[in-house]
């Protein structure tokens, strides 16, 4: 970015001047004028460009056409735009002219060094360096955009350390540098020049809280080599030239987009002109690169699995080993966090949300911590992966700030725990948009059950076969399909998740093909609805295979009439259903399958920065 820098010619001694490659500068021949001037020409030595600017109207022209009429409208630009090889080694030459004489009136000569100064990233998203041919101050969104990625370094790639790896202005290892963006800032003109001119690397105070900029002082191998340079309290920094034409950072960022935060960073590099011992420095040169912090982005259920959580506790054996075998069917890691550390909290869902972040030198998975804080609130942080912590307040303010998954609130007052797993998942589909979301469905469930009625199963019972719960009473078909307050509060919670469901086709772009209903009844605690039987869309998606709560619905000809009608719904669609025993260690605690559990996912295929918010 140029400064606009004007330079002025005296005719009583040669002047000296420092341009930038491919940057104009402008040459003010006003201020000292031959008595009886009328016109001039002005020339440059090979590799100078020299134009005359007449008025706004006419385009430039090269100056070296003809002799020119002194008019104080001109303007003379001066564009060099390979670097020079020695001080003052280019210049331009200024002849006066008087109609009345034959040889010039006086010459005026500017000499002139050239550098070239870029300060340089991934400006094309391909991982590699590159400061051509786009505007690097400006960050554009989609597949033709252009601009810089920044990661917020937030992952512990040492293992022994107990704090996230930009806790601290120190690079802990080498392999932290793989989350951090290279910034290059490349010089070529002559040594000499730098006696007497500085660069300086820059950004704001508000900048220099969000991201850290490390400078490679040593051997590349050697932590001990990137200093910190930018950051917190440093805002500027000057840049000694330590390996010739280039020098090499490291940026890493400090926070994700957030309210009053777009995600936009800035960085400058200015040449600054000391040659002067009675002016203060003067800016020459300003060249800047911006960077998108990379959002987090949650994964859905409907990507492919990598690795299942689950906590031990004191009463589940059997639900993990339920799930360890859906894992491995899976084809998934599983990592079962013991009852020391979780200390019987079992909502592993509930205390994180896994997502991830991705530039288009690395990807790495990132968990939001969420603001409940059981008993569970330090596995995140020992066990897993790195968090980026919120409190309940500004969870709505952070997702919205990311951009790429605008988030889509709901209705979930009338739920007794008050989360959409209790009545929404999402399973993948081989067809349409690639997904089915699955609702809760009281209405079908009564549906089902007047049919079962019809065909003389009336008598047949719910919650046979629940072991180890002598509080569980069974209960037919007739008493359910009887039972008035029952149905007039499964109608309530049939409009709340019938709001929820017009929400979803329109936020979503979905059509009643996109959604399959899912037998189920509610119960009322307090007034606020609870599963009736254990809550059948409140399952684990691993791909294909879906952990799905095992009802305890009636059994007619030896068969759950509930996970029958769930086969027949979700199987043509290629998935693979088992039916995992939680009730007693997770249903009777009004949770399920999906709150007990949690799964880290591959990445999505579509790179955010190809979108256009």
């Amino acid at each position: 970015m140029s400064l606009q820098r004007i330079v002025r010619v005296s005719l009583e001694h040669p002047t000296s001047a420092v341009c930038v490659a491919g940057v104009e500068t402008v040459v003010d021949i006003y201020g000292s004028v031959p008595e009886g001037t009328e016109m001039f020409e002005v020339y440059g030595t090979p590799g100078v460009d020299v134009y005359i600017c007449p008025t706004l109207e006419r385009s430039r022209e090269r100056a070296d056409t003809r002799r020119w009429h002194f008019d104080e409208g001109l303007e003379i630009v001066v564009v060099m735009n390979s670097p020079s090889n020695d001080l003052n080694d280019s210049h331009v030459q200024i002849a006066y002219h008087s109609s009345q004489e034959s040889l010039p009136l006086a010459y005026a000569v500017l000499y002139l060094t050239c550098v070239d100064i870029a300060l340089d990233c991934d400006l094309n998203r391909e991982g590699e360096q590159d400061g051509n041919f786009v505007d690097k101050r400006q960050w554009v969104w989609g597949p033709g955009g252009h601009g810089a990625i920044l990661l917020v370094n937030c992952d512990r790639d040492d293992p022994s350390s107990n704090v996230q790896d930009n806790y601290d202005q120190h690079v802990g290892c080498l392999q932290d540098l793989e989350d951090m963006s290279l910034m290059v800032l490349r010089t070529q003109g002559p040594a000499a020049l730098f006696e007497d001119h500085r660069l300086v690397l820059h950004t704001s105070s508000s900048d220099a809280r969000r991201a850290r900029v490390f400078h490679v002082c040593g051997p590349e191998d050697s932590c001990g080599a990137y200093k910190c340079v930018l950051g917190q309290d440093k805002v500027s920094y000057e840049v000694p030239r330590l390996h010739g034409d280039e020098e090499r950072f490291f940026v890493e960022g400090l926070r994700f987009p957030d309210a009053g935060f777009p995600g936009l960073l800035s960085f400058h590099v200015t040449l600054l002109d000391g040659s002067n011992e009675d002016f203060s420095e003067a800016p020459i040169f300003t060249d800047t690169v911006v960077f998108r912090v990379a959002p987090w982005i949650m994964t859905p259920s409907t990507l492919p699995p990598l690795e299942v959580y689950v906590c031990r506790v004191r009463n589940n054996t059997g639900f993990v080993e339920a799930v360890a075998e859906l894992a491995r069917k899976a084809g998934c890691k599983l990592t079962v966090c013991p009852q020391t550390e979780n200390r019987n909290d079992r909502w592993i869902q509930d205390e994180m949300e896994l997502g991830y972040v991705q530039a288009p030198h690395k990807t790495f998975p990132v968990v939001f911590d969420s603001p409940r804080n059981g008993e569970l609130q330090e596995f995140p942080y020992k066990r897993i992966l790195s968090r980026g912590r919120r409190v309940t307040q500004v969870v709505r303010d952070f997702l919205h700030a990311q951009r790429v998954q605008p988030p889509v609130e709901l209705f979930v007052d009338w739920l007794a725990v008050g989360h959409v797993d209790e009545f929404l998942s999402f399973v993948p589909a081989p067809d349409g948009k690639g997904f089915r979301m699955l609702l809760a469905s009281p209405a079908a469930c009564f549906r089902l059950f007047q049919e079962k009625k019809k065909r003389g199963h009336g008598r047949s019972l719910l919650f046979e076969g629940v072991i180890g719960n002598g509080r569980v009473r069974t209960i037919s078909i007739n008493q359910v399909l009887s039972n008035e307050n029952l149905i007039s509060f499964n109608k309530f919670v049939q409009s709340c998740i019938d709001w929820n469901r017009e929400v979803l086709k329109r936020e979503l772009g979905l059509a009643d093909r996109d959604i399959i209903d899912i037998p189920q009844l509610f119960k009322s605690e307090r007034r606020k609805a609870t599963a009736f039987f254990p809550d059948l869309v409140n399952m684990l998606v691993l791909g294909k295979h879906l952990g799905i709560p095992k009802p305890f619905g009636p059994l007619i000809n030896g068969r759950c009439c509930l996970e029958e009608q769930v086969r027949a719904l979700l199987e043509p669609l290629g998935l693979h259903c088992t039916f995992i025993d939680d009730f007693t260690p997770y249903h009777m605690l009004h949770g399920e399958v999906h709150c007990g559990t949690n799964v880290r996912r591959q990445p999505f295929a579509f790179k955010w920065w190809h979108m256009v918010p």
